[in-house]
């Protein structure tokens, strides 16, 4: 259809480990910038021709702060009339930015609009971050559960729904595998722009870290060779627990960005859509067992689109933990030859 939304092109950092991988060194501007510019480009459109860019930021402070998103836009190159905001939700902070970047042109307020997202864990989340009041009195008196980590929401999922290690630990396995082999098999080289940059490497004796520059072409946290036997042999982050490094994703640094329109607007340019936006539903949980918000509002998307489990050909799930895509999937009943893109894993978050 003519009003359909259309993602046209897509680009995206390789995703970085956090702390002491490849973007550990890299600002919040410089990685988006990069993924929004490559965006632009493989669009085939001229850089003032684009109304907005929302980038999504799970931690918008410092690196990452003093709306990144209208940094990323003068980093990627775009003229200073392109405005920029910042939309936060947490994990699903690139999903909402795009959400709202279809939105704009549904409602008429932009024709072009590029949306994605960006975190720097590496530069952010670490000794300097802002803790300060971090706490509201009320809320740790009578719902301290919403500041609980994520990882002990992933236990509270596991011990209240009878999700063992060793299910975790297989998925985990099967995931890290079917990664390596997508990546093997050059599935996800297209989707990426290579980035030359800073890196600081760790002094083993202690002396300070030696910058080096370097190219990133691929994702970082890939482990070919994974076995759950493998996992099996990890020690739990919480005593007595379940969740180890091994069936939960690492912390990562990166950043993608995809150009929207009309679906007419890309027939008239000659472009091939990639996708179409179809909906979008939020939902909440209780806040002990973060992550399993899929089983509330994919119902409400479906009923909302008139469509069934069974109608949709590939599902994703954020998958920060094996123990809260299990509980999904299941819960759903998501049929598991459909569920996970090429490449995607208990790999970064």
């Amino acid at each position: 259809m003519s009003d359909d939304i259309v993602i046209v092109s897509t680009a995206r950092t390789p995703i970085g480990k956090a702390y002491r991988g490849a973007f550990n060194n890299t600002h919040g501007a410089t990685l988006g910038g990069h993924a929004v510019e490559h965006a632009v480009r493989r669009a085939g459109i001229e850089p003032a021709e684009v109304d907005d860019l929302i980038m999504g930021c799970g931690r918008p402070e410092g690196t990452a702060g003093e709306n990144i998103a209208r940094q990323a836009a003068l980093r990627a190159g775009l003229p200073v009339e392109v405005p920029g905001v910042t939309v936060n939700r947490l994990c699903s902070s690139g999903l909402q930015a795009i959400a709202m970047g279809a939105q704009s042109i549904l409602c008429g307020s932009a024709d072009i609009v590029v949306a994605g997202g960006l975190d720097s864990i590496s530069c952010v989340q670490n000794e300097h971050m802002n803790h300060h009041m971090e706490q509201d009195p009320w809320l740790a008196r009578h719902q301290p559960e919403i500041f609980l980590p994520m990882i002990d929401t992933a236990e509270v999922i596991a011990r209240r729904y009878g999700i063992s290690r060793q299910r975790q630990d297989e998925y985990a396995a099967r995931s890290q595998q079917r990664a390596a082999q997508a990546r093997a098999a050059g599935r996800m080289r297209d989707e990426i722009a290579p980035m030359r940059v800073s890196h600081l490497a760790a002094d083993p004796h202690g002396a300070p870290p030696v910058e080096t520059e370097m190219l990133v072409a691929e994702d970082e946290g890939v482990r070919p060779g994974t076995t759950s036997e493998k996992l099996a042999a990890l020690k739990s982050v919480r005593e007595g627990g379940c969740i180890t490094a091994g069936n939960a994703s690492q912390l990562s640094d990166g950043a993608s960005a995809c150009v929207l329109m009309r679906a007419a607007a890309a027939r008239a340019r000659g472009l091939r859509p990639l996708g179409r936006f179809r909906g979008f539903a939020v939902a909440g949980c209780r806040p002990d067992e973060m992550g399993i918000g899929p089983v509330q509002a994919v119902p409400r998307l479906l009923a909302r689109a008139g469509l069934a489990i069974g109608d949709i050909g590939l599902w994703e799930l954020n998958e920060a933990f094996a123990v809260q895509v299990i509980y999904c999937r299941d819960r759903l009943g998501l049929p598991d030859e459909r569920k996970g893109a090429p490449g995607a894993c208990v790999m970064w978050w």
